[in-house]
């Protein structure tokens, strides 16, 4: 399995991103080597991708993969493909505050700890719907880890489409996002561009 291994701020640094989409709260003080420096449209392109890729923490196959889905589905094929990525069980578990970071929160959905509409799901990429119920497993709620978690997590804002109890450890998935409720600074439409060459 492919794992990328470029430490998370170094590559925050060259896509210009702030830690924060990702779960953390460090700061890089270093300025990238190519700030200031002219950019083509293909790089702009690229940028946006890697981007979305480097946040979501998806692969350049399974990426490509999901735009097609979004270009066979209904409406704007940005605004699908950054639902899509939205909705992966990994991105809500993080969403929720369930994890402190993305990759926390797929390494967790990996080890089992997690019940979708009461069934184990192992698959971080595993799409979510509405009305899906997403709850820490019995066994995994007394563990330390997850009340470490929660303490720091707890006075993170959870977006309006879900719901969730965090004593429970329990939430539910009301609807969708639209795109003007997924905060991640991707501008989608270059993506669409740079697939539709």
């Amino acid at each position: 399995m492919a794992v990328n291994r470029v430490p998370v701020l170094k590559r925050c640094r060259s896509l210009d991103l702030d830690p924060t989409f990702l779960g953390y709260d460090k700061k890089s003080n270093r300025t990238s080597a190519r700030a200031g420096k002219k950019v083509s449209e293909y790089g702009l392109q690229l940028r946006e991708k890697q981007k979305a890729k480097f946040i979501y923490g998806v692969l350049e196959k399974p990426f490509r993969n999901y735009y097609k889905r979004a270009e066979r589905m209904k409406g704007m094929t940005g605004e699908n493909l950054m639902v899509m990525l939205e909705s992966r069980l990994d991105s809500v578990v993080f969403r929720m505050g369930f994890a402190r970071t993305r990759r926390e929160a797929r390494q967790i959905v990996g080890h089992k700890h997690f019940l979708v509409n009461g069934k184990t799901v192992s698959i971080p990429s595993y799409q979510i719907k509405a009305g899906d119920v997403i709850e820490v497993k019995e066994k995994a709620r007394s563990l330390q880890r997850y009340k470490d978690i929660l303490e720091i997590t707890g006075g993170r804002l959870v977006p309006e489409w879900m719901e969730v109890d965090q004593e429970a450890m329990k939430g539910t998935v009301k609807y969708l996002p639209s795109r003007e409720m997924i905060d991640v600074p991707v501008d989608e439409m270059l993506i669409v561009e740079l697939y539709s060459k």
